[in-house]
């Protein structure tokens, strides 16, 4: 499975992926658009973007008429947007290859952005967004990274607000594409079972031309920057969100680094060690030992400039069992900044890395996704075998010096959201 790159002479870097497996492909786009390039009156543009995608084109005039194209084919379809970037795919059997091109290009080059549609959608996002309010469990999120990245655009919900969706017009769908939407600040991955094809031949060149002829004529541009980050972290931020749940929420998270640190390695194992799974410290000492919560987990995010480890849980709507399991939750950081960690542990969160990886790999977008992104946000082609040598060579001793590093108190943030008066939630930090 050895990616092939070649870059159009608009700029756009075309990753083909052939896995010699089962006779379908996914065709994905990603474009380095997403919330973070928006500004207050227009957030939440991105997201509606990718929406109104699939609302009809010159071509495919209508989203009857796309979803009735692409499920003809037998094929799926969706979109998603993220802080820094937008994804759009089809994925249909390997010889279905042109038509998915025909509508992707078309969709993308031929958007009507009729103002009708445009009104529709303000009510299915505003229903969008209502849902989320009726997640918590999804929704404190969106409020840890407002807390911790307050007063820049990271901070931001992606879906926007009812406020600033229902304002957009026409004008703001064409504004937003022509600062971002260039080749050259995107990326195609096309990867399945390129060779398994009974009227393509399995040749780079044929794919390669097949993606010139839709999307040749797509003009090049210089895509609009982001505000980045350049603000300190000198004292715990703490956010409690009052809303009538069952259950309490909280997120505790530190920053951490970009996306293209050496030490990202080390941060996932770290993560891993702490919240990823059954038997990670912190699901048997919250839960198991404790009872303090029914679910609790660690991950990571990463951008260009600055990034999180941020550990979430859901917790009795009690203050005092808040407490508690805050405290637990801070006492594992210190263990591991101590030095207090198994090599056992290490090894079995290294192996969990490495399976998730390689199963993953099994599904044709995840691993259009996974070379893809690299690419669009490092200029990186990457192996899943070398990410698992890096995961392989992280040692006991940078999880310890990174640990140190990250788990300050003044660099501490925390956001609740629950039954709870201001003031209600008192931290022993």
């Amino acid at each position: 499975m050895k990616p092939q790159m070649v870059t159009l002479k608009n700029g756009l870097r075309l990753i083909l992926v052939d896995t010699n497996t089962f006779p379908t492909l996914t065709t994905l786009l990603l474009v380095g658009a997403g919330s973070r390039y928006e500004r207050r009156e227009n957030n939440g543009i991105a997201h509606f973007l990718e929406h109104m995608f699939y609302k009809g084109s010159k071509k495919y005039p209508n989203p009857e008429i796309i979803s009735q194209t692409i499920e003809g084919m037998g094929g799926l379809w969706n979109a998603f947007t993220s802080k820094d970037y937008t994804g759009y795919y089809i994925k249909a059997a390997t010889d279905h290859f042109p038509q998915m091109m025909d509508i992707l290009s078309d969709l993308l080059l031929n958007s009507l952005f009729q103002e009708e549609e445009i009104a529709k959608e303000k009510g299915v996002i505003v229903e969008e967004i209502n849902m989320y309010e009726d997640m918590p469990q999804r929704k404190i999120g969106d409020i840890f990274e407002r807390v911790m990245y307050d007063g820049n655009p990271l901070g931001m919900e992606i879906a926007g607000s009812k406020e600033t969706v229902t304002g957009f017009s026409r004008k703001t769908f064409i504004d937003y594409m022509s600062s971002l939407y260039y080749p050259n600040n995107a990326v195609l991955i096309v990867a399945g079972g390129l060779n398994r094809t009974k009227n393509l031949q399995a040749k780079i060149e044929n794919y390669r031309d097949i993606v010139e002829q839709k999307l040749g004529d797509w003009k090049a541009g210089e895509a609009a920057g982001f505000v980045h980050w350049d603000q300190a972290f000198s004292r715990p931020r703490i956010h409690v969100h009052q809303k009538k749940t069952e259950q309490a929420h909280f997120c505790l998270g530190f920053p951490t680094f970009a996306v293209d640190d050496r030490r990202r390695p080390a941060l996932k194992v770290l993560a891993t060690v702490l919240g990823g799974g059954a038997s990670s410290r912190l699901f048997q000492e919250v839960r198991e030992k404790r009872g303090l919560c029914y679910y609790i987990g660690t991950g990571v995010e990463q951008y260009q400039e600055i990034g999180s480890i941020v550990t979430q849980a859901g917790v009795a709507k009690d203050p005092v069992k808040v407490r508690d399991a805050v405290e637990a939750v801070l006492e594992e950081h210190r263990k591991i900044a101590a030095g207090k960690v198994a090599e056992t542990d290490i090894a079995r969160s290294k192996e969990m890395l490495k399976g998730r990886l390689l199963l993953s790999m099994e599904d044709s977008f995840n691993i259009a996704h996974f070379y893809g992104l690299k690419q669009l946000h490092e200029n990186k082609i990457e192996s899943p075998q070398e990410r698992i040598a890096a995961i392989e060579a992280v040692t006991k001793a940078e999880i310890v010096v990174l640990a140190k590093e990250l788990f300050t108190k003044s660099k501490l943030n925390f956001a609740i959201i629950g039954p709870f008066p201001e003031g209600d939630i008192h931290l022993n930090l």
